[in-house]
């Protein structure tokens, strides 16, 4: 069942109110409650890289599971594996879709869209039976704004529509973090240059909860869902204490390529940190 919220209508998100003043109608499925919720927004290109599915994805569990509530625009790529990793969240997600609530696109998010009305919630500023335009994605991207306290922008093309989204958070006053990208990689200049303009590089997951106060401590049973090399990689660090590359690449034989990968993912899901060339173990709770 598509709801609509009339701009006079008291239950009509403030915050779209006061950021998108244009915006006089909000059609949705799923609950609303979300949006009274900490909620940051999780975008960035179509075409992106594996490295940028997989953040997106841990990003999106990470923020889920200390409760925050996760935005995107449903579409494919890094929006996709955002949604995908905090819909089974405490935070859950919500998607602010350019089409109708009932048109499916891209077609292959068919059952997530659904998952999202029925777990999370579904926005959108057109009616049921529309199907999107290109024109209608950079309204959209002003309330996924409008939505959100803070953005962070995973991967994005020098034409992507996420640095949309950032600019209007800037114009909105909120924080807007950028994943530090490869300067080789179209993937990561939208990223990198936002960075160069003063957004906030996102090198630890954990700083983003910290300025949302929240608790960031790793339950070492039940949230680290490591790999083999990367347990092996954080025994040794808990064995030894502040290492360098060449130190933890000594101690466990994991090529140099793959433990570069492997410490990047590791800073992004929080559980260590490097300070001075050397990399230490977050904090846990056993």
């Amino acid at each position: 069942m598509v709801g609509i919220l009339e701009k006079r209508d008291k239950l009509f998100p403030e915050k779209v109110r006061i950021f998108t003043p244009d915006v006089d109608r909000l059609y949705y499925e799923g609950n609303l409650e979300l949006l009274k919720k900490t909620a940051v927004a999780v975008v960035g290109s179509r075409k992106c890289t594996p490295y940028g599915r997989k953040i997106s994805g841990e990003i999106g569990k990470k923020l889920g599971n200390a409760g925050i509530t996760v935005v995107s625009g449903l579409a494919r790529g890094i929006d996709t594996e955002s949604h995908i990793g905090a819909v089974n969240t405490p935070g859950k997600t919500i998607a602010v879709v350019a089409g109708g609530t009932d048109q499916f696109y891209p077609p292959e998010n068919r059952d997530l869209q659904r998952k999202i009305a029925d777990e999370g919630l579904l926005l959108s500023l057109k009616p049921p039976g529309y199907k999107c335009r290109p024109f209608d994605f950079p309204i959209r991207n002003k309330v996924i704004s409008a939505i959100s306290d803070s953005v962070v922008i995973v991967e994005a093309t020098s034409r992507s529509g996420a640095l949309i989204t950032a600019e209007c958070a800037m114009e909105h006053g909120k924080d807007v973090y950028a994943l530090p990208g490869n300067i080789t990689s179209i993937y990561s200049f939208g990223t990198n240059t936002l960075i160069k303009e003063g957004a906030i590089p996102l090198v630890v997951v954990d700083d983003l909860l910290r300025d949302f106060g929240k608790n960031v401590y790793i339950n070492v049973e039940k949230n680290l869902n490591l790999g083999n090399d990367e347990t092996l990689v954080i025994d040794v660090l808990r064995e030894y204490g502040e290492m360098t590359i060449e130190e933890i690449y000594h101690k466990t034989n994991i090529h140099p390529l793959d433990l570069n990968g492997i410490m990047t993912v590791l800073e992004i899901k929080g559980i260590v940190f490097s300070a001075m060339g050397k990399f230490f173990v977050a904090n846990f709770k056993e």
